[in-house]
């Protein structure tokens, strides 16, 4: 037997945890770097191009893939068609034993942080606290080295907290959760992007951060890395928003909901990156430095730049605390959300009970976390994030498209999705799906492949990204096949799609 199926309280509280999914650290760091990187102001004109084109065409077809079939990832592919039902599986599998087990552990750095604000415990270089007194980094990702205590301590914290919203489900947790979390991020945004203005040097930043350079457009990699930048953050290929979507009543709002989920979590970025760059302007006054050489590399800019910059700054113990909690936030929203993906996922077809399941892949996901706490953590964490998010989560998104473009009856989701949205789409959008969404993300793929094989990836040895990077996805494909195997032991699979029950 089946239990009946969770849904939200209402589509604010699923707008809040789509939202709440899509804004994680990358908004606040990522987005900001790329755009200084590839031509400020300039930049924005790719970033949107892409949210409109692949974004939001892909973030609908989540929504009404998991909406119209009523299931989590796995559960929803098979309805689609049964031999691609592993496709769900290795999405929501390689997300929960890849990205959040080492997301979980740079929230952890973000609640270091957050108490050393208080009395500015990175001391007077930054740099070298991070990189060789907090992390402590190894020569080689074979070194691993022992594990460092205050992140270990910080990441039973950030997983506990995860257990507890999880462990409630959809309505008094996930959803209460978002509608605590989001608005604490919004006013913590607000507090820093109002302080960070005041700052001397705030205007040379925000020169910086919107002057467009046009010439960098001509660079294909500052196409390519606004297709990636939009395909990440809105955790597309995540299996998420597929989850999330099922939980929805019969009368959904599918494409208003993309929209805002996608403008609100792209309007965050950019308000973010305002303070953002008027710290960094503030920095470049006070150490004499072009804004250029005051962050050479995005992780460097949360745990290096702005530590700096909060010493030099009056009142900065208390500005690193707000800006690192907002960070801290952030991430949670993400990370339980990623973890809650893969626990509908298991519920839809065991039918396991939803409490000691939440339970024991907390434990896990804890245990798995661990080696990112070690000397090495950071190689590793390097490693496995480029490899899960340049070919795991491109690939699905490729297949996602191919098996629901071409294998599946398109116009029928469409004519779903027309029958319970305000906003209604044309044929325009099955042609984005078929064919331009998965040609920009071949050419990713392609790009990525052609670069990694002249040159290995960040300098590490073929067999350090064979055995982490490479294998990593190995095994989680094999265990999405096992997955996928084993016989449905729910009702689930004999539930029609909301198209096939009218």
């Amino acid at each position: 037997m089946t239990a009946p199926r969770e849904q939200w309280r209402s589509q604010f509280g699923f707008l809040l945890a789509a939202v709440g999914s899509a804004i994680g650290l990358g908004n606040i760091w990522r987005f900001s770097y790329l755009a200084h990187e590839h031509g400020g102001g300039a930049f924005l004109i790719p970033y949107l191009v892409a949210l409109l084109t692949a974004g939001i065409p892909l973030l609908i077809l989540e929504f009404a893939i998991g909406h119209e079939r009523i299931g989590s990832a796995p559960l929803a592919y098979a309805k689609l068609n049964r031999r691609w039902e592993w496709l769900g599986w290795w999405a929501v599998t390689f997300v929960m034993f890849g990205i959040v087990l080492y997301y979980s552990v740079v929230i952890a750095w973000c609640l270091n942080f957050f108490v050393l604000s208080f009395d500015l415990g990175w001391g007077d270089d930054p740099n070298a606290y991070f990189f060789q007194t907090f992390l402590d980094v190894s020569d080689s990702p074979a070194a691993l080295g022992e594990i460092r205590t205050p992140i270990l301590a910080a990441l039973v914290v950030v997983w506990a907290v995860s257990w507890a919203v999880v462990w409630r489900g959809v309505q008094r947790g996930i959803e209460l959760a978002n509608r605590i979390l989001m608005p604490t991020l919004l006013v913590l945004t607000i507090v820093l992007v109002g302080w960070a203005l005041t700052l001397d040097g705030a205007a040379e930043g925000l020169r910086a951060y919107v002057t467009p350079d046009f010439t960098k457009l001509g660079n294909p990699q500052v196409w390519i890395d606004a297709y990636s930048q939009i395909f990440f953050t809105l955790s597309l290929g995540f299996g998420i928003m597929i989850a999330y979507a099922s939980y929805l009543p019969e009368k959904a709002n599918l494409t208003g909901n993309a929209y805002l989920t996608a403008f609100i979590n792209s309007g965050y970025s950019l308000f973010a990156g305002v303070g953002v760059f008027a710290v960094l302007g503030f920095m470049a006054q006070s150490e004499g430095k072009p804004i250029a050489e005051v962050v050479s590399q995005s992780i460097g800019l949360a745990f290096v730049a702005y530590p700096r910059a909060i010493s030099l700054m009056p009142g900065g113990n208390l500005f690193g605390a707000v800006f690192f909690l907002c960070l801290v936030v952030a991430g949670l929203s993400s990370a339980i959300s990623i973890m809650e993906a893969f626990v509908s996922a298991l519920v839809d077809k065991f039918g396991f009970r939803r409490k000691p399941l939440v339970t024991l892949i907390s434990v896990l996901g804890f245990l798995g976390s661990i080696v990112f706490t070690t000397r090495a953590g950071l190689l590793w964490l390097d490693i496995v994030d480029h490899f899960v998010t340049h070919y795991g989560l491109v690939v699905v998104g490729i297949l996602e498209c191919f098996v629901v473009g071409w294998l599946f009856r398109l116009p029928q989701l469409r004519a779903h999705i027309n029958r319970v949205s305000r906003f209604s789409l044309g044929p325009w959008w099955d042609w984005l799906i078929k064919f331009f969404v998965p040609l920009v993300l071949i050419v990713i793929l392609v790009g990525d492949l052609y670069r990694e094989l002249r040159e290995p990836y960040g300098g590490y040895s073929w067999t350090a990204l064979i055995l982490i990077g490479r294998d990593w996805l190995l095994i989680t494909l094999a265990a999405a096949f096992v997955l996928a195997c084993r016989p449905w032991r729910t009702t689930q699979m004999t539930t029609a799609g909301r198209s096939e029950a009218r």
